[in-house]
């Protein structure tokens, strides 16, 4: 019994020295934390899931129901798109009218917030769903604290009225703004407020707006923390733009939402492939590490087999 104590406690002693040795794993306070965290390093091999107005295939897009959907999936960051009512309250819709989304009818921008609420909710196949409304921004963000990052898509042109509530929530630095807007003017917003929204600019590389942008921040040594870049082909000017962008730190992010933003690498393609990493693969060896997605369960599942959340 003596011979074989003292070989297993220097294997314990070893494999506490081991254990002590290994580098910690970092404690965040809540799931939002963990994925800002993220966002700021772009050395991680974490794959970031966007999901597109929520879970719109289940539920009404940009709802209350789509955003707690996603949370419950594991999603990173729910993408919504805001409009603002007659009586200035900001509330989620993609389309400028409520005719799509809902039972009513009329653009948001000549409506009050009290006409919009006497609308229900519609699906995305056009399903009536009693006793949902159009949700506000303050309502969505108040779902959305500390449990997931929020990307406003269509809402640069209220930066300030958003900046107010996510002040007033404690939210900020959970909340990430998208634009196509010059350098100097995103820095001259930015120097208005002590305290900003994470920023991302939009490049569509192919059209020669959005390559202008791109080689503005590259000439001025300008380094976002991601971009969002687009290509209706994945020719080399895509593939040079999406190398330059990691090269230089930032986070690349790459929409998989239809044919025309990811050179026809799309999830419904990736969903009726035999194999989803003969889509999904090519996005990722571009070095992609955020991906917005109408499939974000599909798309989780995939990144997980493939050791990469």
């Amino acid at each position: 019994m003596q011979k074989n104590f003292i070989p297993l406690m220097a294997a314990v002693t070893v494999f506490a020295a081991a254990v002590s040795c290994a580098p910690k794993q970092p404690q965040y306070a809540n799931k939002a934390e963990k994925v800002i965290a993220e966002i700021h390093n772009p050395d991680s091999k974490y794959v970031i899931v966007a999901s597109h107005r929520g879970d719109w295939r289940n539920y009404p897009e940009n709802s209350l129901p789509a955003i707690e959907s996603v949370i419950r999936m594991g999603v990173d960051i729910m993408e919504l798109d805001l409009k603002l009512t007659k009586d200035s309250v900001l509330v989620l819709s993609h389309d400028w009218t409520c005719d799509r989304m809902t039972n009513g009818k009329g653009r948001i921008e000549t409506m009050t917030y009290d006409s919009l609420m006497t609308f229900n909710l519609k699906t995305a196949h056009g399903v009536r769903i009693p006793g949902t409304h159009i949700a506000t921004l303050r309502e969505a963000l108040e779902v959305c604290k500390d449990r997931i990052v929020v990307n406003v898509d269509q809402g640069w042109e209220y930066y300030d009225m958003v900046l107010a509530i996510t002040e007033e929530l404690g939210v900020t630095d959970q909340i990430l703004i998208k634009g196509k807007k010059p350098i100097e003017k995103v820095a001259q917003k930015m120097a208005g407020h002590a305290h900003n929204m994470m920023y991302m600019p939009i490049i569509d590389i192919q059209k020669p707006q959005g390559a202008a942008l791109f080689q503005s921040y590259l000439d001025v040594g300008e380094v976002p923390l991601a971009y969002e870049v687009c290509f209706s082909e994945l020719d080399d000017v895509a593939r040079d733009c999406a190398k330059k962008v990691v090269e230089q730190g930032s986070k690349l992010w790459v929409n998989t939402l239809w044919a025309s933003l990811n050179g026809g690498y799309d999830d419904d393609r990736a969903y009726d492939a035999a194999d989803p990493g003969e889509v999904y693969d090519v996005i990722l060896d571009l070095g992609t590490s955020m991906i917005q997605t109408d499939r974000p369960e599909f798309l989780i599942k995939y990144l997980e087999k493939k050791g990469r959340r």
